[in-house]
Protein backbone atom coordinates (compact mmCIF):
# COMPACT_ATOMS: atom_id res chain seq x y z
CA UNK A 1 0.00 0.00 0.00
CA UNK A 2 2.69 2.35 1.06
CA UNK A 3 6.27 1.82 -0.72
CA UNK A 4 9.51 4.38 -0.66
CA UNK A 5 12.30 3.66 -2.67
CA UNK A 6 15.66 4.75 -2.45
CA UNK A 7 14.06 8.11 -0.75
CA UNK A 8 15.81 10.93 -0.20
CA UNK A 9 15.61 14.71 1.36
CA UNK A 10 18.11 17.06 1.37
CA UNK A 11 17.47 20.32 2.92
CA UNK A 12 19.15 23.10 1.07
CA UNK A 13 20.78 26.72 2.74
CA UNK A 14 22.81 29.15 1.56
CA UNK A 15 26.05 28.06 3.61
CA UNK A 16 24.90 24.09 4.03
CA UNK A 17 23.30 20.89 2.98
CA UNK A 18 21.11 18.68 5.63
CA UNK A 19 20.53 15.08 4.54
CA UNK A 20 16.87 14.00 6.42
CA UNK A 21 15.98 11.17 4.40
CA UNK A 22 19.61 9.00 3.03
CA UNK A 23 18.01 6.27 0.61
CA UNK A 24 14.84 5.34 2.56
CA UNK A 25 13.22 1.97 1.85
CA UNK A 26 9.98 1.00 3.36
CA UNK A 27 6.98 -0.88 2.38
CA UNK A 28 3.64 -0.94 4.54
CA UNK A 29 1.21 -3.87 3.76
CA UNK A 30 -2.27 -2.70 3.30
CA UNK A 31 -4.53 -2.86 6.02
CA UNK A 32 -1.43 -2.99 8.88
CA UNK A 33 -0.51 -0.38 11.35
CA UNK A 34 2.93 0.14 10.66
CA UNK A 35 4.82 2.31 13.33
CA UNK A 36 8.17 4.21 12.75
CA UNK A 37 10.37 4.96 15.62
CA UNK A 38 13.26 7.06 16.65
CA UNK A 39 15.29 9.57 18.39
CA UNK A 40 14.82 13.31 17.25
CA UNK A 41 16.46 14.20 13.73
CA UNK A 42 16.45 10.72 12.71
CA UNK A 43 14.04 11.98 9.65
CA UNK A 44 10.77 10.44 11.13
CA UNK A 45 8.78 13.67 9.91
CA UNK A 46 10.76 14.02 6.88
CA UNK A 47 9.51 10.87 5.52
CA UNK A 48 5.78 10.88 6.17
CA UNK A 49 5.50 14.47 4.90
CA UNK A 50 7.74 12.96 1.87
CA UNK A 51 4.67 9.90 2.01
CA UNK A 52 1.97 12.69 1.13
CA UNK A 53 4.54 14.80 -1.04
CA UNK A 54 4.02 17.72 1.68
CA UNK A 55 7.81 17.75 1.06
CA UNK A 56 8.91 17.14 -2.63
CA UNK A 57 12.01 14.26 -2.10
CA UNK A 58 15.03 15.32 -3.35
CA UNK A 59 15.27 11.40 -5.28
CA UNK A 60 13.12 8.59 -5.31
CA UNK A 61 10.10 7.56 -5.16
CA UNK A 62 6.83 7.27 -3.37
CA UNK A 63 4.00 4.73 -4.28
CA UNK A 64 0.25 4.84 -2.78
CA UNK A 65 -2.22 2.31 -3.42
CA UNK A 66 -0.22 1.71 -6.88
CA UNK A 67 0.47 5.50 -8.29
CA UNK A 68 3.77 6.93 -7.80
CA UNK A 69 2.88 10.32 -6.28
CA UNK A 70 6.59 11.36 -7.18
CA UNK A 71 5.22 11.06 -11.15
CA UNK A 72 2.52 13.25 -9.93
CA UNK A 73 4.32 16.24 -8.39
CA UNK A 74 4.51 18.44 -11.91
CA UNK A 75 6.72 21.13 -11.69
CA UNK A 76 6.76 24.46 -9.28
CA UNK A 77 5.49 25.11 -6.10
CA UNK A 78 2.05 24.37 -6.63
CA UNK A 79 1.07 20.38 -6.89
CA UNK A 80 -0.66 19.15 -10.14
CA UNK A 81 -3.93 18.04 -10.21
CA UNK A 82 -3.27 14.39 -10.38
CA UNK A 83 -1.60 14.60 -6.99
CA UNK A 84 -4.45 16.98 -5.42
CA UNK A 85 -6.53 13.87 -6.59
CA UNK A 86 -4.43 11.34 -4.96
CA UNK A 87 -3.97 13.32 -2.17
CA UNK A 88 -7.47 13.53 -1.18
CA UNK A 89 -7.19 9.51 -0.72
CA UNK A 90 -4.92 10.20 2.35
CA UNK A 91 -5.42 11.53 5.68
CA UNK A 92 -2.96 13.12 7.83
CA UNK A 93 -3.49 13.88 11.73
CA UNK A 94 -0.98 15.79 12.74
CA UNK A 95 0.47 16.57 16.46
CA UNK A 96 -0.95 19.87 17.37
CA UNK A 97 -4.33 19.03 15.97
CA UNK A 98 -4.44 22.17 13.20
CA UNK A 99 -7.63 22.97 13.87
CA UNK A 100 -9.79 26.62 12.87
CA UNK A 101 -10.68 28.37 16.29
CA UNK A 102 -13.13 30.54 14.78
CA UNK A 103 -15.19 27.17 13.28
CA UNK A 104 -17.17 24.90 15.22
CA UNK A 105 -15.99 21.17 15.58
CA UNK A 106 -18.59 20.25 12.93
CA UNK A 107 -17.09 23.26 11.02
CA UNK A 108 -13.22 21.91 10.83
CA UNK A 109 -14.38 18.32 9.98
CA UNK A 110 -16.47 19.99 7.19
CA UNK A 111 -13.86 21.95 5.43
CA UNK A 112 -11.85 19.30 3.67
CA UNK A 113 -15.51 18.38 2.39
CA UNK A 114 -15.98 22.02 0.98
CA UNK A 115 -12.90 21.78 -0.92
CA UNK A 116 -13.69 18.28 -2.48
CA UNK A 117 -17.03 20.52 -3.75
CA UNK A 118 -19.52 18.74 -1.45
CA UNK A 119 -22.92 20.31 -1.37
CA UNK A 120 -24.01 22.04 2.45
CA UNK A 121 -26.81 19.48 2.83
CA UNK A 122 -23.84 16.47 1.91
CA UNK A 123 -21.01 18.04 4.42
CA UNK A 124 -23.32 18.50 7.15
CA UNK A 125 -24.19 14.36 7.06
CA UNK A 126 -21.15 13.15 6.44
CA UNK A 127 -19.27 15.39 9.17
CA UNK A 128 -21.53 14.48 11.83
CA UNK A 129 -21.38 10.56 11.19
CA UNK A 130 -18.04 11.12 11.02
CA UNK A 131 -18.32 13.04 14.53
CA UNK A 132 -20.18 9.82 15.35
CA UNK A 133 -17.52 7.69 14.76
CA UNK A 134 -15.08 8.96 16.55
CA UNK A 135 -17.50 9.67 19.79
CA UNK A 136 -17.81 13.56 19.65
CA UNK A 137 -21.45 13.80 17.95
CA UNK A 138 -22.74 15.65 21.33
CA UNK A 139 -19.44 18.13 20.90
CA UNK A 140 -20.42 18.83 16.82
CA UNK A 141 -21.76 22.54 18.07
CA UNK A 142 -18.97 23.09 19.99
CA UNK A 143 -15.48 25.33 19.03
CA UNK A 144 -11.81 23.77 20.05
CA UNK A 145 -11.41 26.21 22.75
CA UNK A 146 -13.85 24.33 24.94
CA UNK A 147 -12.52 20.99 24.04
CA UNK A 148 -10.13 18.58 25.98
CA UNK A 149 -6.92 18.09 23.99
CA UNK A 150 -7.94 14.21 23.24
CA UNK A 151 -11.63 15.52 21.93
CA UNK A 152 -9.03 17.99 19.30
CA UNK A 153 -7.48 15.06 18.43
CA UNK A 154 -10.79 12.74 17.11
CA UNK A 155 -12.14 16.37 15.88
CA UNK A 156 -8.78 16.25 13.68
CA UNK A 157 -8.97 12.20 13.39
CA UNK A 158 -12.53 12.76 11.63
CA UNK A 159 -11.73 15.56 9.74
CA UNK A 160 -8.97 13.40 8.27
CA UNK A 161 -11.48 10.93 7.51
CA UNK A 162 -13.63 13.08 5.23
CA UNK A 163 -12.12 12.23 1.93
CA UNK A 164 -12.79 8.49 2.52
CA UNK A 165 -8.68 7.73 2.80
CA UNK A 166 -7.42 4.29 2.30
CA UNK A 167 -4.02 5.71 3.95
CA UNK A 168 -3.94 7.72 6.84
CA UNK A 169 -0.76 9.14 8.31
CA UNK A 170 -0.10 10.48 11.98
CA UNK A 171 2.62 12.59 12.55
CA UNK A 172 3.17 12.07 16.69
CA UNK A 173 -0.93 12.41 17.12
CA UNK A 174 -0.45 11.32 20.75
CA UNK A 175 2.94 12.82 22.05
CA UNK A 176 1.13 16.04 23.35
CA UNK A 177 -1.44 14.18 25.18
CA UNK A 178 -1.42 12.33 28.51
CA UNK A 179 -1.00 8.39 29.03
CA UNK A 180 -4.93 7.82 29.15
CA UNK A 181 -6.13 9.80 26.48
CA UNK A 182 -3.17 8.58 24.22
CA UNK A 183 -4.56 5.38 24.79
CA UNK A 184 -7.97 6.33 24.34
CA UNK A 185 -6.68 7.80 20.50
CA UNK A 186 -4.43 5.06 19.95
CA UNK A 187 -7.78 2.24 20.57
CA UNK A 188 -9.34 4.52 18.20
CA UNK A 189 -7.16 4.45 15.52
CA UNK A 190 -6.82 1.01 15.97
CA UNK A 191 -10.89 0.25 15.81
CA UNK A 192 -10.90 2.54 12.83
CA UNK A 193 -8.30 0.21 11.00
CA UNK A 194 -9.76 -2.64 11.42
CA UNK A 195 -13.62 -1.10 10.70
CA UNK A 196 -12.72 0.72 7.39
CA UNK A 197 -9.49 -1.25 6.25
CA UNK A 198 -7.24 1.98 6.77
CA UNK A 199 -3.70 1.57 6.17
CA UNK A 200 -2.07 3.41 9.27
CA UNK A 201 1.45 5.08 9.13
CA UNK A 202 2.47 5.89 12.69
CA UNK A 203 5.32 8.29 13.47
CA UNK A 204 6.15 8.49 17.07
CA UNK A 205 9.07 8.48 19.58
CA UNK A 206 7.41 6.43 22.31
CA UNK A 207 8.02 2.85 22.03
CA UNK A 208 4.04 2.32 24.14
CA UNK A 209 2.55 3.32 20.70
CA UNK A 210 4.10 0.94 18.82
CA UNK A 211 3.33 -2.11 21.75
CA UNK A 212 0.02 -1.13 21.45
CA UNK A 213 -1.18 -0.64 18.13
CA UNK A 214 1.00 -1.63 15.75
CA UNK A 215 1.63 -4.67 13.51
CA UNK A 216 4.89 -4.05 11.94
CA UNK A 217 7.40 -1.01 12.55
CA UNK A 218 10.46 0.48 11.47
CA UNK A 219 13.66 1.80 13.86
CA UNK A 220 14.87 4.92 12.13
CA UNK A 221 18.47 6.32 12.34
CA UNK A 222 20.27 9.03 10.45
CA UNK A 223 17.81 9.15 8.08
CA UNK A 224 18.19 5.14 7.57
CA UNK A 225 15.43 2.62 8.23
CA UNK A 226 17.88 0.34 10.84
CA UNK A 227 15.79 -2.11 11.42
CA UNK A 228 11.86 -3.30 9.65
CA UNK A 229 9.30 -5.99 9.86
CA UNK A 230 6.52 -7.46 11.68
CA UNK A 231 6.78 -6.43 15.69
CA UNK A 232 6.53 -10.42 16.19
CA UNK A 233 9.59 -11.18 13.76
CA UNK A 234 11.91 -8.09 15.42
CA UNK A 235 10.98 -9.53 18.88
CA UNK A 236 12.45 -12.66 17.44
CA UNK A 237 15.50 -11.58 15.66
CA UNK A 238 19.02 -11.65 18.12
CA UNK A 239 20.55 -8.57 18.67
CA UNK A 240 17.74 -6.18 17.79
CA UNK A 241 17.57 -2.93 18.78
CA UNK A 242 14.08 -2.61 18.69
CA UNK A 243 12.40 -5.19 20.40
CA UNK A 244 15.16 -4.49 23.48
CA UNK A 245 13.80 -1.33 23.61
CA UNK A 246 10.02 -2.78 23.79
CA UNK A 247 10.91 -5.18 26.27
CA UNK A 248 13.98 -3.84 28.53
CA UNK A 249 14.85 -7.00 30.27
CA UNK A 250 17.36 -5.50 33.03
CA UNK A 251 20.70 -3.43 32.43
CA UNK A 252 24.00 -4.83 31.71
CA UNK A 253 24.76 -8.48 32.46
CA UNK A 254 27.19 -9.97 34.79
CA UNK A 255 30.83 -10.46 33.88
CA UNK A 256 31.47 -13.47 34.98
CA UNK A 257 32.95 -15.61 32.11
CA UNK A 258 31.84 -18.91 34.07
CA UNK A 259 28.09 -18.14 33.41
CA UNK A 260 25.82 -17.56 30.29
CA UNK A 261 23.31 -15.18 30.13
CA UNK A 262 20.67 -15.46 27.82
CA UNK A 263 17.50 -13.90 26.19
CA UNK A 264 14.60 -15.61 25.84
CA UNK A 265 11.41 -14.49 23.86
CA UNK A 266 8.17 -15.79 24.14
CA UNK A 267 4.89 -15.64 21.91
CA UNK A 268 1.76 -17.34 20.91
CA UNK A 269 1.07 -20.67 23.30
CA UNK A 270 4.61 -20.71 24.80
CA UNK A 271 3.16 -17.45 26.82
CA UNK A 272 1.58 -20.06 29.25
CA UNK A 273 3.83 -23.06 29.12
CA UNK A 274 6.43 -23.66 32.38
CA UNK A 275 9.34 -23.64 29.74
CA UNK A 276 11.95 -22.45 32.50
CA UNK A 277 10.95 -24.75 35.13
CA UNK A 278 10.57 -27.52 32.66
CA UNK A 279 14.60 -26.72 31.81
CA UNK A 280 15.31 -26.97 35.44
CA UNK A 281 13.57 -29.85 36.33
CA UNK A 282 14.72 -32.02 33.13
CA UNK A 283 18.54 -31.06 33.19
CA UNK A 284 19.01 -30.26 36.66
CA UNK A 285 20.36 -26.71 36.15
CA UNK A 286 19.66 -24.13 38.72
CA UNK A 287 18.12 -21.16 37.03
CA UNK A 288 18.55 -17.69 37.66
CA UNK A 289 16.39 -14.74 36.30
CA UNK A 290 17.73 -11.63 35.99
CA UNK A 291 14.98 -9.85 34.17
CA UNK A 292 11.29 -10.22 32.19
CA UNK A 293 8.66 -8.24 31.05
CA UNK A 294 5.31 -9.29 29.06
CA UNK A 295 2.76 -7.58 27.16
CA UNK A 296 0.20 -7.78 24.35
CA UNK A 297 1.36 -6.45 21.22
CA UNK A 298 -0.93 -6.78 18.28
CA UNK A 299 -4.06 -8.91 20.49
CA UNK A 300 -1.17 -11.58 21.12
CA UNK A 301 0.73 -11.64 24.31
CA UNK A 302 4.06 -11.52 23.79
CA UNK A 303 7.34 -11.67 26.69
CA UNK A 304 10.94 -11.44 26.78
CA UNK A 305 13.13 -12.55 29.81
CA UNK A 306 17.06 -12.92 30.70
CA UNK A 307 18.10 -16.04 32.57
CA UNK A 308 21.63 -17.34 33.94
CA UNK A 309 22.77 -20.50 33.59
CA UNK A 310 25.63 -22.05 35.36
CA UNK A 311 28.72 -22.89 33.37
CA UNK A 312 29.93 -21.34 29.73
CA UNK A 313 27.99 -21.59 26.56
CA UNK A 314 29.54 -25.03 25.74
CA UNK A 315 28.31 -26.02 29.04
CA UNK A 316 24.96 -24.94 28.28
CA UNK A 317 24.11 -26.22 24.61
CA UNK A 318 21.70 -28.75 25.10
CA UNK A 319 19.27 -26.53 27.86
CA UNK A 320 19.41 -23.78 24.92
CA UNK A 321 18.83 -26.35 22.31
CA UNK A 322 15.86 -27.52 24.48
CA UNK A 323 14.63 -24.14 24.73
CA UNK A 324 14.70 -23.15 21.01
CA UNK A 325 13.12 -26.51 20.69
CA UNK A 326 9.90 -25.25 22.19
CA UNK A 327 9.91 -22.18 19.74
CA UNK A 328 11.43 -19.68 21.75
CA UNK A 329 13.79 -17.43 20.36
CA UNK A 330 16.97 -17.53 22.08
CA UNK A 331 20.07 -15.05 22.16
CA UNK A 332 23.29 -15.74 24.17
CA UNK A 333 24.38 -12.00 25.92
CA UNK A 334 27.51 -13.53 27.18
CA UNK A 335 29.28 -16.66 27.63
CA UNK A 336 31.46 -17.10 24.66
CA UNK A 337 28.93 -18.33 22.07
CA UNK A 338 30.27 -18.97 18.79
CA UNK A 339 28.77 -17.18 15.89
CA UNK A 340 27.06 -19.79 14.22
CA UNK A 341 25.37 -20.17 17.37
CA UNK A 342 24.08 -16.88 17.53
CA UNK A 343 23.12 -17.12 13.74
CA UNK A 344 20.78 -19.72 14.72
CA UNK A 345 18.86 -18.08 17.58
CA UNK A 346 15.95 -17.47 15.86
CA UNK A 347 13.14 -19.83 15.47
CA UNK A 348 12.23 -21.57 12.51
CA UNK A 349 8.98 -20.54 10.72
CA UNK A 350 7.64 -23.88 11.41
CA UNK A 351 7.77 -23.22 15.20
CA UNK A 352 6.56 -20.24 15.64
CA UNK A 353 3.16 -21.46 13.67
Amino acid sequence: MITTTDLTKVYRTRDREVTALDGVNLHVQEGEVHGVIGQSGAGKSSLIRCVNLLETPTSGTVTVDGRDLTALAGRGARPSAALRQARSRIGMVFQHFNLLSSRTVRGNVELPLEILGLGRAERRRKALDLLDLVGLAPHARAHPAQLSGGQKQRVGIARALAGDPKVLLSDEATSALDPETTASVLALLRDLNRQLGLTVLLITHEMDVVKTVCDSASLMRDGRIAESGTVRELLATPGSALAAALFPVGGPPPEDGDRTVVDVTFHGAATGRPLISQLARTYHVDVSILGAAMDTVGGAQIGRMRIELPGRFSDNVVPIGFLREQGLAVEVVTGAAPADAQASAAPTKEATR
